[in-house]
């Protein structure tokens, strides 16, 4: 290489053209997260009220929903999909609750959370066990697997009860040393950077991008498809026992009957967070931004003294919208 190409090709890797590419191929999470500040002031504006303290709650119910919206991005990025999200959240709270109001030690707490995470792990494998052997479509398999997780919870706790373990709800209530730093928050970045981080970089991740992008096409080069569908589902079941604690701990108690709203809510933030249904594009962030976005639409409303109902309605709307703009983008692109 001569000095003068050298003179030339330096400033397409100079810090400006890293910013300038990171902005291209981050473009939809930036504009949501620009979204999510205007909706932050407006928010304020709606209930000037709204301080470091609301916040802080805001943080804490939007922790399982989050949590839900990275399990749901994992296996639709492989191309699938998981109905049953929110019955393994309320299995896995109920068996925490349940089980941390018998054991009231720190440490067995801390031995009932592993093992409540084993759980999560062994539902995954079964919802990816039935699709890849069954080959039946996800959605059915999850659909049905929904009603027996629901099934397992309320033979668990027939009503809503147990305990939470002080130190669990410690992690998600409250401020860490400072009001404005919620610990719902510092606790989602760390457990998605824990799992997130090393899976995007891994062999294993890239195989999810592959087979959601095309599957032929990833096990003509080699990749395990099946395997990594399985693996897919297993790390969503491994994430929604996390999204379980959470609920747990942010309520003190476990609930048998399955929230909609979960399923719901983590579809719509992966749509709205710029991950394609199709599978095989997008990310985590964008959701987990997606889903504060959803949650102080339904705040604002509640502010505004407007039935919560049409919360859902806003809800419905914003994700037509999204995906209206995202047929149109892909239309352009494969014209293109």
């Amino acid at each position: 290489m001569s000095a003068t190409t050298a003179t030339i090709e330096q400033p397409r890797g100079g810090p400006a053209d890293r910013i300038g590419s990171f902005a291209r191929d981050n473009a939809w999470t930036l504009g949501l997260l620009g979204f999510l500040a205007v909706l932050l002031g407006f928010t304020k504006f709606a209930n000037p009220n709204y301080g470091l303290d609301s916040l802080q709650g805001t943080a804490t119910s939007v922790l399982p929903l989050a949590l839900a919206a990275v399990a749901q991005a994992v296996v639709v990025i492989s191309g699938g999909i998981d109905l049953s999200i929110s019955s393994q959240m309320a299995l896995t709270s109920c068996i925490a609750a349940t089980l941390m109001k018998g054991y009231p030690g720190e440490g067995v707490a801390v031995g009932i959370v592993i093992l409540v995470l084993l759980i999560g792990v062994v539902l995954g494998a079964v919802n990816g066990a039935l699709v890849v052997l069954t080959k039946v479509p996800d959605i059915v398999v999850t659909l049905s697997t929904f009603f027996i997780w629901a099934g397992f919870a309320l033979l668990v706790r027939p009503a809503p009860g147990g305990a939470a373990a002080d130190w669990l709800k410690g992690l998600v209530v409250g401020g860490l040393g400072i009001d404005w730093l919620p610990k719902a928050a510092i606790l989602l970045i760390v457990l998605v950077a824990l799992i997130w981080i090393p899976l995007s970089r891994s062999r294993l991740g890239l195989s999810l991008y592959a087979i959601g992008s095309n599957p032929l096409a990833a096990f003509r080069s080699g990749v395990a498809v099946n395997r990594t569908k399985f693996l897919a589902y297993v790390i969503t079941g491994f994430v929604a026992a996390f999204a379980g604690l959470s609920l747990t701990a942010s309520t003190g108690i476990g609930t048998p009957v399955p929230e909609p709203t979960y399923v719901l809510i983590s579809i719509a933030a992966v749509v709205l967070g710029g991950v394609s249904l199709a599978g095989g594009i997008g990310g985590v962030f964008g959701p987990i931004v997606a889903v504060v976005v959803l949650q102080l639409i339904r705040d604002d409303m509640t502010f505004m003294h407007v039935d919560p109902n049409y919360g859902l309605v806003a809800q419905g709307l914003i994700l037509i919208g999204v995906l209206m703009v995202g047929s149109l983008i892909q239309q352009r692109r494969s014209r293109a």
